[in-house]
Formats: C-alpha cells, sequence, structure tokens
C-alpha cells in the first residue's frame, strides 16, 4: 500500500485552507444532507450520476450490480449508477490520499465498497464524509446497529462512517466424490495434507484469501482469538506467542502444491487448480462462491464446502461516501436501495451473488423472511443457521499487517 511522508500529510490543512468560498458552499450544502428529510435527499438524487468503485474481479458480483440493481435504482429513482472497477480496494484508498492532498472537493467516486485495513486507513485520514447512516430508512428499519459486527470494522467503531452492505465468513472447499469426510481442524489438515502431497495450497498474502486462512491457522495454533481482541502492543511476547503459526505453516509447506516453492498469487488462480483438478481443495471468504461455481459448470456438481469445529472466521463488508464525492444525495438513496430487503435478497442467490445479507432477520416482515429463506444457496452451501452459529471475530487490522509481513519472513523466505 502506498504511504505518504508524515510532512506531506501534515500539509494538508494548508491545502484545504486554500479552498474557495464556492468549495465552502458546497460542502455545506451536502452536510446538510446529514440532517435533511428524506424526501428532500431522493428529490435532490433525481438525475445525478452514482460512481461506485470496488473491486471488480467477480464477474457474479459486477453483473449482480450492472444487471439487477442499476436498472432498479435508473427506473425508481432516476440515479444513473456506474459501477467502476478497482484491482484492489487499497487503490481506493491511494486515490483518495491523493486527492485530498491535492486539495480535490469534487471527486470522481461516490460511493466505495471497503472493511477492514481500508476502512481504518480512510478513517484516519479523514477520507470518509460523514456519520450517515442514519439517514437510511432501510439501516434504521432492518438493521441492528448495536450488533458488535455492524458497529466495528475489523474492531474499529464505524460510527455511522459505512453502512453494511453483507456479510461473509471463511470456508473450504472440496469435491466429495474425492474425499468424502474433509479435515474439520487445522491438525486435520496437516495430517491430510502430508498424506495427499501436492493437492493442497493456499494463495499468498497479501491475497484476501490467503491472508485469511492464514489468521485460521493463527488461531487454532495460538489457543484462540480471544487473547488478540487488544492491541498489539499490549502484547509483551506476541513474536513468540505468534510461532506456533509459523511452524505449523513451515510443517506443511513440503507437501503443498508444487513442494510449496511457490503459491498461487491469487484466490482466482487458486480457484483455477481446483477447476482443472490439479488441487483437492481451495477456499473462499463467500460461502455461497463454490455454488456459483457450479451453477457456472467450473466447478464439478459434488463440490461442497465445510467449516472448521472451532469455527471460522466472519466479517461484515460496507459501503461508504468519501469526503469529496459530488453526488452524495444519489449515493445516499442508492447506498439505501442496495440494502433493501428486496435488492438483500436477490445478492443471497448464488445465481446472483451468494452474498449473506446485512439485514436482521428478526426485523424483517414474514413475507421478506419468506422471501430470504426461500433463496436455493445450493447443495454446495452450508445453511446460514449452521454458518451463523459458527462465527468467529476478525483480528483488528493492525494484527493483519503483522502476519502477512511475518509470513513473508517466516514462510515464503525460508
Amino acid at each position: 500500500m502506498k504511504t505518504y511522508p508524515l510532512a506531506a500529510l501534515g500539509t494538508l490543512s494548508i491545502i484545504l485552507s486554500a479552498c474557495s468560498s464556492e468549495d465552502a458552499d458546497n460542502a455545506t450544502n451536502a452536510d446538510s444532507l446529514l440532517t435533511a428529510d428524506w424526501d428532500a435527499i431522493q428529490d435532490t438524487a433525481q438525475g445525478q450520476e452514482v460512481n461506485m468503485y470496488m473491486w471488480g474481479g467477480s464477474d457474479n458480483i459486477n453483473n449482480y450490480l450492472d444487471e439487477w440493481v442499476a436498472p432498479r435504482i435508473k427506473q425508481d429513482y432516476g440515479i444513473e449508477l456506474n459501477r467502476v472497477p478497482m484491482n484492489d480496494a487499497q487503490d481506493i484508498i491511494n486515490q483518495l490520499l491523493d486527492e485530498k492532498i491535492a486539495g480535490k472537493t469534487d471527486g470522481s467516486m461516490d460511493i466505495i465498497w471497503i472493511n477492514g485495513e481500508n476502512f481504518k486507513a480512510a478513517k484516519d485520514n479523514d477520507l470518509l464524509w460523514g456519520d450517515f447512516t442514519g439517514q437510511l430508512p432501510n439501516f434504521n428499519d432492518y438493521v441492528n446497529a448495536d450488533a458488535p459486527e455492524v458497529s466495528e470494522d475489523f474492531g474499529e467503531p464505524v460510527e455511522g462512517l459505512e453502512a453494511p452492505w453483507g456479510k461473509a465468513q471463511f470456508v473450504l472447499v472440496h469435491d466429495e466424490n474425492q474425499y468424502e469426510d474433509p479435515p474439520k481442524s487445522m491438525s486435520e489438515l496437516a495430517d491430510w495434507v502430508k498424506q495427499n502431497p501436492g493437492q493442497f495450497t493456499y494463495p499468498a498474502p497479501p491475497d484476501f484469501t490467503g491472508s485469511a486462512f492464514i489468521r485460521q491457522v493463527l488461531y487454532e495454533t495460538t489457543g484462540g482469538h480471544v487473547q488478540y481482541q487488544q492491541p498489539a502492543a499490549d502484547i509483551e511476547n506476541l513474536e513468540e506467542r505468534l510461532e506456533p503459526m509459523w511452524q505449523y505453516l513451515n510443517s506443511i509447506e513440503p507437501y503443498l502444491w508444487r513442494e510449496g516453492e511457490t503459491y498461487p498469487e491469487s484466490l482466482a488462480k487458486q480457484d483455477q487448480l481446483f477447476a482443472s483438478g490439479e488441487i483437492a481443495m481451495t477456499m473462499s471468504y463467500d460461502p455461497a462462491l463454490a455454488a456459483s461455481e457450479v451453477l457456472k459448470g467450473r466447478f464439478p456438481e459434488s463440490t461442497r464446502t465445510f467449516i472448521l469445529n472451532g469455527g471460522t472466521l466472519a466479517n461484515t463488508h460496507f459501503l461508504s461516501i468519501p469526503f469529496n464525492a459530488s453526488d452524495k444525495a444519489g449515493a445516499l438513496v442508492a447506498i439505501n436501495e442496495l440494502m433493501s430487503p428486496a435488492a438483500q435478497t436477490a445478492k443471497l442467490s448464488p445465481e446472483n451473488w451468494g452474498d449473506l445479507t446485512a439485514l436482521d432477520l428478526e426485523k424483517l416482515s414474514p413475507e421478506q423472511q419468506l422471501a430470504m429463506n426461500e433463496v436455493d444457496l445450493g447443495e454446495a452451501t452450508l445453511s446460514i443457521e449452521e454458518l451463523e452459529q459458527n462465527r468467529l471475530p476478525e483480528l483488528s487490522s493492525e494484527y493483519i499487517d503483522i502476519i502477512e509481513e511475518g509470513w513473508t519472513e517466516h514462510v515464503a523466505k525460508e
């Protein structure tokens, strides 16, 4: 991730003080949306073009936005929703930092899809607009704002700066026709890897899913997640505590695909290896991804997902509005629509995306609950109940940086 010298960031106040009075008026008008009546917000949003910057690496997600969401927002609200694909959410944050330093007040991004370390970076550098979620009717009606997975993002308080869009959970993927009983713990996985050399691997960090696999190893090999709910700086013997994780990863490395000499650079590459039969397992932070791949014919119909007995990592992903978004009213209306029960139900279907809902099911009407429960998640997807009963909280972003850097030092270089 691109970093900026403190001196450069320190010049922001000087640059921003030079903004024109017109810029200040625009900012004041935009901020009034944070207290405006919802009908007035919708009137203002009419005719706006909303640019939604997001990771663009999934055809399913892209199609859901382009073919299901955008036409409805155009028809119902007169808003043009433009999806802008990015290779990585870090690129979004870096571009916003550039615009902040340059004093750009009419930015091109109106909605951004972020969470975790990117949310913290955006929050720490004042790249987000403000506390907007209380303005959204669908947030107020259908979301439990006090739930930890909504009020915090990888341990960072959300404070209304982003709205929950969906939930994810780490799962492992296998072909039950090849291996009927998959491992149910990291210890069993290590035995399985050694008994089936060349059949397992994981994406190299900083790939998001590969990094999540390593955190899953961390939880099981070092005594669970509770000890990491405090700041990393408060743990005096952190390096010592992490040592069993490095030992585990190094112990299986000689038995990995290509004897661990190289790792897939991305989850897409890992999925290709699984689809071609070169490896026997893949993984995902999207519990329904395997079902989507089965529907597309890439994965065999006997593909199934599984989780470990001790539970698996889970998180919430969010939508936010940058400080310099040009069409904030349109962004508010679009985000509200993306959180509607209808849009969330469509998103849940593996035919569209297969993403778990961010809504609180108990807040939905019986009809809305029925519609969501009737979504066919496919045989490859575990039940929502089983997933929710086995969710483990994510680490704060500071640990992720430590682990990803440590993997390079302790595993990749050895």
